[in-house]
This record gives C-alpha cells, structure tokens and sequence, in this order.
C-alpha cells in the first residue's frame, strides 16, 4: 500500500494549494507527505522542541507562498515579508527532513541533522543548498539511446528508466504501459532499442505533458474505478487518515488484547493463590500430624542434637557422626535427613507409625493415613510445641484463605475498572475524529440571543478594531459599555430591521460584563448606536489609538443591568433536524412572554448552591449613582428642547439625526446622568409626573409619564388581597428584592425586556393616554415619541444588490439556526460548542449555570460546570459524548474573569 508522496503527487498538491483562497490546516509528515486535513489527529500531551521552535518564529506569521524546489521532492514553505521572513522547507524523499530558515536560508533548526558527503551540512547557522535541486530535463533520443545501451541485457525497461529521469516510478511505469510496455519488459529480449525507442519517446512525451497539465489545474483520475472528491488534497487526506486510522486500531486491539490478559492474569492468580493456600494448609496439618504420631521419636532426635552441640563439636563433625551412627543402625540417626543448624533446625524424615494396622481397616480409615515426608523441627521447641507450631501456620493460612475469597470480588472489580479505563483511554488517543466546523465568530466573545441575533464582541483592542472594520456593517448595531477598557459589541442585523429591545438589553449586559466592571463588582450603563454613527476619523488635531472610535450623534442608553452570565451549550444539528428547532428563538410579541423567564431571580434560583472554595460573599447588587444638578438649568433645557421638537418636522428629524458632536469612547467616564421630576397637569385633582434624564450632552430624554399611580398602586393591592395560595411567600420574595423599585422603574425595565410589536391596549389606558397628550399641550410640553431604531434601507432588485443582499442575509440565518440549546432526543447532532451569553438569554437551554463576579477559577469553574452537566438524568448517550469531546481550553476561553458559579442542587452532584 502506498504510504509516501511521489513527485507527480507533489506537484498536485502543490498546485491546488498554491490556488487554495480559503483558511486550512496542512499536515507536514517528514519523508512522506504534505496535504490539507480535516480531520484532529493524536497530539503528545507537550509538544517537542522542535514544534516549539517553529512556534516562535512562525507565530501570527502569514504563508505567502509554496512552491516546488525544481523537479526534486522538495518543498519551500514562505512565512513573513522582507527580513522578517522565514522558510519551513520539507523534504520527502529518503528519511525525510523538515529545516526551518531565516530569509537568507540561514538553518535555524534542523528535525534531522545530518551531512551529505563533504559538500552538504544540515545543521544550525549553515546555509540551506538551493541549487541543490534536480531541474527538469526532457531527454533526447540520442540521449536516451545511450541510457539503453548502456543497460545490460535482462534489465527491466522501467529499472532503467526511473533513476534518469526526474518524474517516479508510478508516472513511468503508466506511459510505458500505455505504449504496450508491461513491467515485465527486458531490455534484449522483449524490448528492441532500434525498433521500440520511438514508443519510448512517446511515453516520455505523454509523462511530460502529465506534469505540465498537473502544474496548471487539478488533477483527476479516469477510466478506473474511482470515488470522486472535490480535490486532489482532500482525497489525499481521506486516503491517508483511513490508512493511519486501520494502523492506531490494530495498536489499539493490541493494547486491549494486553489489557485483557491483565485482566486474565489477576484472574488466574487469585485462583493459584488460593489452591496454594489450600495445599499449605493440609501440608501443615499433615506435618503436625506427623510430629505427634512420632513424638518420642522427635523429642530423642532433638535431645541427641542438642546434647551433641553441648559437647562443643564441630557442625562438620557431628554430620559425619550422625552418618556413622546410621550406618551403623541407630533408628533415631536414620530419620534425621538433614541438619539445618544455621536455623536451630533438623529435617527429621516421618512415616505414620499406624499406616500397617490402618490398611487392614475400611477403606474409609485408609484415607486418614498420612503419607511420608520430611519434617523441618525446631531444636529448641519440643515435639508437642512443633506440632502445635504446624497447627498453627494451617490455622493463619485458613485465615488468609478466606481474607483472599472474601477480597476476591473487589479485587477483580478494581481490575475490571482499570481494564477498562485502559480501553476508554486508548480510544480515545488513537481515534482519529472529523475536525468540527470551527464558526468565524468562535474566534471573538460571542452568544446568540433570546431572538437569534448573533452578537460578537472583541477580547481585546486589536479585535475591537477587528469587528469595526471587517464584520460591521451599517445596518449592525453598535454596543460599548460606559466605562474605560469595555469590549465593542456588534449585533449582526443582516435584515436591516430594527433590532428588538430585548436583544439590546442582552448586548447591553454582555458590554458591561466584559469590562472592568466585572472584577471590581460595580453596574454601568451601556448604550447603543448605528453601525455609520461609529467612525475612526478622529477630529482635527487628535488621533485614536487601536481599538477606539468616535461615535457621531445621539448615543442611545440602557438600563442598569446586574453582572448575571451563563454556561451552556449550543448543539449543532444535523440538515433534517433544523426545522423541528425553527421558532426556539423569536421575537414576542409584549404580553405574550413568560414572566416566570424574564424575571432575574426566581424562586428555583433561590435554592441554587454555591462552589465552596468559591467567594462566598453575595453579589452587589446595582446602584444608580444619580446626581441631581441645578434645576433651573435643567428646565431650560427642557424647555429648549421640548420647543425644538415642536417646530422640527420630519424632513428636519432625518438632517439633525446625527448632530456634529464627538464622543470619544475612552472619554466616557465624565457622563452623567440628571433626573429631574417636572409636574404636569392632566386633571383637576389629580397631579402626575413625568421623568427627564439629561446624558452628558444635556440633552433630555423624557420617559413614560407616571400616569395614574394611585389607581394603579389602588388595583394592586386588590390583587395582592385575592392573591391565590402559595404564592405569599413568591410574593414576598419579589417584594424583599425590588422593594427600592418605585413603579416608573418597573415599568420602564419591563419595557425594554419585551419584545418590539403591537400590544394591545385596554380602553381606560388609551383614554388615560389621550388625556396625558392633551393636558401636555396645554402646558406646552410635548413627550418625545418613543426611541424606535430606524429601519435600514435594502439595496432593491433594480440596484443589483437585492438577490445578493438576500442569500448573505439567509446564510447568517442557517448558520445560527443550526445551533440549539434544547436537543431533542430523536434529533442527530454533530458536536457542541461551549457558549457564554447573559443568564436570562439561557433561561430554556436544557444545560445551563449562572456565573456572578467571584474568585473562583474559571477554568475550574467550567470542567465542574461539564461534570454536573454530565450527571444530569435527562443528559442522553450522545449529548454524554459530544460534551466530553469539548476541550478544556475551549470551555473557560469566554469566561470574563473569576467567577461564582452557581445551580440547583450543585453541591450535591459535586458529591
């Protein structure tokens, strides 16, 4: 089987990837190939020295070029521009080698040193050999006529051709065979050099044209059996990921096959162990039966060794006397065998004394007898206490036996579970899986809202530039926190429409989040403006430096809102299971939301557990830090205002839309935001009023009168009265967390939480409403109308841009609709993708914690997030699966900061 590249399958990788436009990852194996890959292959848990070497100079480096050195299987890989450059050059032929340079070709690091002959070194500080490289050379009949005859007769024709000519064996032995050379062909004997020299010629001819077509377009085999790819390199990398797959499973049967035998080998010696146990203990008993049978025998024996010891004689001399006496007859000198005295032993050898009389009984008692065998017996114990001894070795062996079989079923379930962490482990290093589709936003902070907008937002100042520049358009909005060193927010609108409330609220939140207001715990407002209001052109005589704007015109503020985020996971589904997921994500329509949702604390929240090494202090909860200025000042601006908006007409509205002001980003920490509660007359006997807030360009912004609070407070303690049971302590609970919350407040957040649409109103509010507009012209002030974004305008059919406007709109849309954050259970998915958004944008995704500002780790914070996920009931097999497959760099990447992390029953699936 084929496992290197040739020259020809070099130079059509080479030229697809010369003509490739779009980002890939390319795989380099020294002496064997080069092509893109989709697929993840098994890394070493810590790269080598020579990876981290091409790290450093390659980093954040741009491939400009790759091209062939000559015909050779050489390959240059260009990095950087002018003295900046460096040259990654792979070489595929012999053991292969990969050397890194600097522009001048200066060796930097070299995979293999080595030297070719006197010419040629491959080490540190040596220049590179350009020249080195064979050049493409047709030869010419004449040429080719001497290389023939220099053959000897029997020389395969394609074995002589191969070393001469610069275009492989596999190229060669094609033309030839094309021509009705088969490899067989000898020179001599079934090839003539007169008659066959022109087939040849031909063949080489046909090699040629092969090369100069595979250099110009992509290459595609014909009349064979075949299965058809979109390109030369992504069947190279089917072909090669499938070959080095079959190789990583026959070394994972293998290490399974090892860890069986593991398996089988504890099994197998537990059993031994306990067999032997078994036979020492009835050796045991056998000797003390021995001893007691024999036990005047055994007491003369150990008297006369002893006695003979007492004389002082040698060990050598009282073997050789043991001996004679023997020899001689003596009945005790003949049992004893062997003299251990280096032990204070003697090995008596002991026959059962009643084994004659026993055989002529029942068989029954026949099995009672004892066999012979020798006995070690301890000088200086008698023969009762060396039976007893015996006795009691059988005794501590029984004990031993019945630890061994009552330890027996955890032992092998302690194997069982090594054995199949092995198994687990070595599938999961040697599994070579598809690459997943890594989205272009994945790169920046990102979520998608509670009503499908995706929003992106920068990690840093050269992505704040980044997503201004390159991915924001004029229908996008704009979103910055008002506070030094926030991230810039973009919300992609593609449609143009007006982006609902909701989801500016949520952009809003993710602003102040990523910001430094998240360590050091405090809430700021954020704002909103149009894509063509953010500009880099700064004034005259001032510069921006990266990653800051100018905003032109009226910057649009949000509420305050708390330091909330969320941990998920967004499922990506497969084409047939998007539709079952269409409306997961939509625009409500106000009165028509779950008010259990939108609430920021719920009753289930309350119950929620908290990591313990985390900090244990509360959130803070937000402040408005409202100063109230002069007042006089104040109601003139209002006046001045409210009389410009009386005499501006719409064609004025749309000129003034963006006055010439200038607002630095970095300079918005001297905003300041002035209430004033100015009196308006709307009956007789009952006075309401209504709130202005002046920004820092004191401009008023008049929110919704206070209209009819008495009545309204009236009806609400009428509802608290018929509240139905069990919903007091709710209620309670509610009132304790909002009770700094006057009503305008409440109604004002509830606004912007709902959704953009047509409610409907009842009867006594239009009334109370058109009685507000008329009593507010008679004291001539007039309420701004409410602050809609304008809708903006499509290219048309006409303009050339309709059709065009309308697929990139539609491929946004299928992008993010193909991301659930509630998977059925029928429905086939594709792999997860970790995702951070505001808390109240998670409420209905199937895995979710909440994130508070706290001093948690955040990458400790996300794997036990993944743990209590994964021991969640509802979690199915597959889900289990694609959430182990995340990595753990990819799960605390958006994390803001140190965090709080926090879920229902946490600590107790922590136990």
């Amino acid at each position: 089987m084929k496992t290197r590249f040739n020259t020809f399958d070099i130079v059509c990788t080479v030229t697809e990837l010369q003509q490739s436009e779009e980002k890939c990852v390319i795989l380099l194996e020294s002496g064997n190939r080069i092509h893109t890959t989709g697929f993840e292959w098994p890394k070493n848990v810590a790269p080598s020295g020579f990876s981290m070497k091409l790290r450093k100079h390659l980093k954040n480096k741009r491939l400009e070029s790759l091209t062939q050195l000559g015909t050779d299987r050489v390959i240059d890989l260009h990095f950087g521009t002018g003295e900046a450059a460096y040259h990654v050059i792979l070489e595929l032929y012999d053991k292969g080698n990969i050397i890194l340079t600097d522009y001048e070709f200066t060796i930097l690091n070299v995979l293999r040193p080595h030297t070719e002959g006197d010419r040629f070194k491959f080490v540190v500080r040596e220049k590179y050999p350009q020249d080195r490289a064979r050049k493409s050379t047709m030869l010419s009949e004449n040429e080719l006529r001497e290389i023939l005859k220099a053959a000897k007769t029997g020389d395969q024709l394609k074995k002589v051709l191969v070393p001469n000519l610069e275009y492989g064996p596999a190229i060669i032995e094609h033309v030839l065979l094309k021509q009705g050379f088969p490899n067989s062909t000898k020179i001599g004997k079934t090839f003539s050099i007169e008659n066959d020299i022109q087939k040849v010629v031909c063949a080489l001819e046909e090699a040629e044209r092969l090369f100069e077509e595979a250099k110009k377009c992509v290459s595609k085999h014909l009349l064979s059996p075949y299965k058809e790819f979109p390109s030369f390199n992504v069947a190279v990398d089917e072909f090669f990921s499938s070959m080095e797959s079959q190789k990583l499973e026959l070394r994972a049967l293998q290490q399974e096959r090892e860890a069986l035998k593991k398996l089988d080998n504890v099994k197998k010696d537990h059993s031994q162990r306990l067999l032997a146990l078994e036979k020492t203990q009835e050796i045991d008993k056998q000797k003390a039966e021995l001893i007691t049978r024999n036990q005047a025998l055994v007491d003369q024996a150990i008297l006369a060794v002893q006695s003979a010891l007492a004389t002082q004689i040698s060990w050598l001399d009282l073997a050789e006397l043991i001996k004679e006496a023997a020899a001689g007859g003596d009945e005790i000198a003949q049992h004893i065998k062997e003299l251990k005295l280096e032990t204070n032993h003697i090995s008596l050898y002991l026959t059962d004394p009643y084994a004659e009389d026993d055989a002529s009984n029942s068989n029954d008692e026949v099995d009672d007898q004892i066999p012979p065998m020798t006995v070690d017996v301890d000088l200086d114990l008698s023969a009762f206490a060396n039976g007893r001894k015996y006795y009691d070795q059988k005794r501590h062996a029984a004990k031993k036996q019945q630890k061994t079989i009552e330890s027996q079923s955890k032992a092998f379930k302690s194997a069982e579970k090594k054995t199949k962490q092995t198994l687990k482990d070595v599938q999961t290093i040697t599994n070579i899986n598809k690459a997943r589709k890594v989205y272009w936003f994945e790169k920046f902070f990102w979520f998608i809202s509670s009503e499908n907008y995706l929003v992106i937002a920068g990690r840093d100042q050269q992505q704040n530039e980044l997503i201004v520049k390159r991915y924001m358009k004029s229908s996008d909005v704009y979103v910055h926190a008002d506070i030094h060193g926030a991230s810039s927010i973009i919300i992609k609108n593609p449609s143009g429409q007006p982006v609902p409330p909701k989801t500016l609220n949520e952009a809003g939140t993710m602003a102040i989040c990523y910001s430094v207001a998240w360590d050091a715990k405090v809430v700021t407002n954020a704002y909103w403006v149009w894509g063509d209001q953010v500009s880099k052109t700064a004034p005259t005589g001032e510069y921006l430096t990266t990653g800051s704007f100018m905003i032109r015109g009226k910057k649009n503020f949000l509420p305050l809102s708390h330091l909330v985020l969320g941990l998920s996971f967004l499922f990506k589904l497969e084409e047939s299971c998007v539709e079952k997921h269409k409306d997961e994500r939509k625009i409500v329509a106000p009165g028509e939301e779950d008010l259990s949702i939108i609430e920021i604390e719920s009753a289930k929240d309350d119950e929620e557990v908290e990591l313990p090494d985390d900090d244990d202090s509360d959130e803070e909860e937000s402040k408005e830090d409202v100063k109230n200025t002069s007042q006089e000042e104040d109601k003139e601006d209002v006046k001045k205002d409210s009389n410009q908006s009386d005499s501006s007409s719409e064609d004025d509205e749309k000129e003034v839309k963006y006055p010439d002001t200038h607002i630095k980003i970095q300079h918005f920490e001297g905003t300041k935001i002035n209430i004033l509660t100015q009196p308006v007359i709307k009956d007789e006997n009952v006075e309401d009023t209504e709130t202005v807030v002046y920004l820092g360009d004191n401009k008023p912004i008049v929110l919704k009168p206070n209209q009819r609070v008495r009545d309204e407070q009236k009806e609400q303690r009428q509802q608290v009265q018929q509240t139905k049971r069990g919903q007091k302590s709710k209620l309670k609970k509610i009132k304790e967390k909002y009770k700094d919350q006057d009503e305008e407040e409440r109604k004002l957040r509830m606004e912007i939480l709902q959704s953009a649409g047509s409610g409907k109103e009842s009867k006594k509010n239009k009334k109370n409403k058109n009685a507000g507009v008329t009593k507010t012209k008679k004291a001539e002030i007039k309420v701004p109308k409410e602050r809609v974004p304008p809708i903006q305008k499509l290219e048309t059919a006409e303009d050339g841009g309709g059709e065009e406007e309308e697929s990139i709109v539609q491929a946004e849309l299928d992008m993010i609709n193909s991301l659930t954050g509630i998977p059925f259970v029928d429905d086939e998915l594709l792999f997860a993708v970790p995702v951070v958004a505001p808390y109240n944008t998670l409420a209905s995704y199937k895995f979710k914690v909440k994130l508070t500002p706290g001093t948690g780790r955040r990458g400790k914070a996300a794997r036990t997030a993944v743990s209590m996920f994964l021991k969640d009931r509802t979690v199915t097999p597959r889900e289990r699966d694609l959430l182990k497959a995340v990595k753990d760099e990819h799960l605390a990447r958006n994390l803001p900061g140190k965090v709080k992390l926090s879920a229902p029953k946490l600590q107790t699936l922590r136990k």
